[in-house]
């Protein structure tokens, strides 16, 4: 097996191979700092790995960017952290696969699609090789620009039909922007005071005429920065804040941004950021913005060009969407100051770099207690740990617990979110949130009243069904 290392070592410029028993071995020095030599576990891996000469013989090493086919490339966007693989004919997908992408991707496809390039140089192996190298992960595709939404749409509408059960070929993606559309009863807000801890809404935006990060070049990336900056610096009232690159960011400032949660995650070889690409020249021209108030938030230069984040303590939805709205608003009347625009088309909607996030690309959350619903995800009844789900999915909702999906909550909050993204605007997908997790606490006090959950189950049956009149 061709190893990482050895990989690493053809391209150094120092340091002279090394016969150990006939296996070719390397020193530290020699390697650390060429491409995904983290992803092999970094230091703790090779001083685990290494001789009393301090070296590693290299038959001990196999690496996990070309143990499913392929060869590094030379791809103009390689770095000195990252070098793109290059896929010569369909990668040996496995059991362990579990994206779309790797089901999608067939033989035929794969031909079809391997020497289309998009004009700023993404390929068909640009886009597989997250799925491809991170087995585990659900989509297993990304873009890496606006233009690859349709020469690679063949393999990305197959992925979009099974995640988001919308045909971008016969379906258009509406937006509404206009947040005084929602219907929030005096009824809907008595129940979200009393259940609903905190609002979150958020989604993706990107900038037309730049690479996503996944394809993204330095240039690029700090156009990016530049137009994000302009929005930022304009924004007044309750939106005036401030802004925090990432590269420069002070210990003080670290743990201010650390304890309210606002940083973003960090690329490890678990998530789609260091697969794809979108990791490269890692922390450069990203930055976190957030207003004075620390109700708006926005990440630049993450898995998009921009997240933006509208959230505040209760239930008041309705502010948080004005305010989601305001900061999209200003980001696109940013964009077109400087010559662009926000990627969007009528198919798809927002363009952004994983399929998942396309449409709306909004998660309109709320953190939730529920301890009757909790009471029963402690329990030993497997049926009855399933209710919060089958409730939630009646009202197209998503429940996590603390430890993520399927699992019960500390102090009985749950984060509840929409789950669709695609076929219906924003407004459309906030008042199902809205309407769906009132439903959510009306079944919570009764249960906390005393109805069985067989009577519960019965009871949604009842309103699906009139639901579907």
């Amino acid at each position: 097996m061709y190893t990482i290392y050895q990989a690493l070592f053809v391209q150094s410029t120092s340091g002279q191979l090394a016969e150990m028993g006939g296996a070719v071995s390397v020193h530290k020095h020699e390697v650390q700092k060429f491409p995904q030599y983290h992803i092999l576990g970094g230091d703790e891996k090779f001083h685990e790995l290494k001789g009393e000469d301090e070296r590693v013989e290299l038959h001990k090493v196999q690496d996990p960017y070309l143990q499913y086919g392929g060869r590094y490339c030379d791809d103009p966007k390689n770095t000195s952290s990252f070098h793109y693989v290059e896929y010569d004919e369909l990668p040996n997908f496995t059991s362990q696969h579990k994206s779309i992408m790797s089901k999608v991707l067939t033989p035929d496809l794969f031909r079809q699609l391997q020497n289309i390039k998009s004009s700023k140089g993404y390929t068909l192996s640009n886009a597989i090789l997250t799925g491809v190298v991170t087995p585990h992960l659900g989509v297993g595709a990304t873009a890496g620009d606006e233009e690859c939404w349709e020469l690679f749409k063949d393999l990305y509408y197959p992925i979009i039909r099974e995640w988001h059960g919308y045909d971008p070929t016969s379906q258009l993606q509406p937006i509404d922007l206009e947040p005084s559309k929602l219907r929030f009863t005096d009824e809907n807000r008595k129940l979200f005071n009393e259940f609903v801890v905190s609002t979150r809404i958020r989604a993706a935006r990107n900038i037309s005429g730049y690479s996503l990060p996944a394809g993204t070049t330095d240039e690029d990336r700090a156009g990016v920065e530049k137009v994000l900056k302009d929005a930022f610096n304009g924004l007044d009232g309750e939106l005036q804040g401030t802004y925090y690159e990432l590269g420069s960011l002070s210990a003080e400032q670290t743990a201010f941004l650390q304890e309210r949660g606002f940083l973003f995650q960090i690329p490890s070889s678990r998530n789609l950021l260091t697969g794809a690409g979108a990791a490269r020249s890692w922390p450069n021209n990203r930055g976190i913005f957030h207003n004075d108030a620390q109700t708006a938030l926005a990440w630049v230069n993450e898995e998009d060009h921009c997240r933006i984040i509208s959230m505040e303590l209760g239930g008041d939805i309705t502010s948080v969407f004005a305010r989601f709205c305001k900061l999209s608003n200003a980001l696109k009347e940013s964009a077109e100051k400087n010559g662009t625009k926000l990627m969007w088309n009528e198919k798809l909607g927002f363009l952004g770099t994983c399929p998942s996030n396309l449409g709306t690309g909004l998660r309109a959350s709320v953190m939730v207690r529920l301890p009757a619903f909790n009471k029963l995800m402690e329990s030993e009844n497997h049926e009855d740990k399933q209710l919060l789900e089958e409730v939630c999915a009646a009202y197209d909702l998503q429940p996590r617990g603390s430890a993520g999906e399927h699992s019960a909550a500390v102090g009985a909050k749950f984060d509840v979110s929409n789950k669709q993204r695609l076929g219906l605007s924003e407004v459309q997908l906030v008042q199902k949130m809205i309407d769906g997790v009132s439903k959510v606490i009306t079944y919570e006090k009764l249960l906390s009243e005393g109805t069985p959950p067989a009577d519960l189950r019965k009871k949604l049956e009842a309103d699906m069904s009139k639901r579907a009149l």
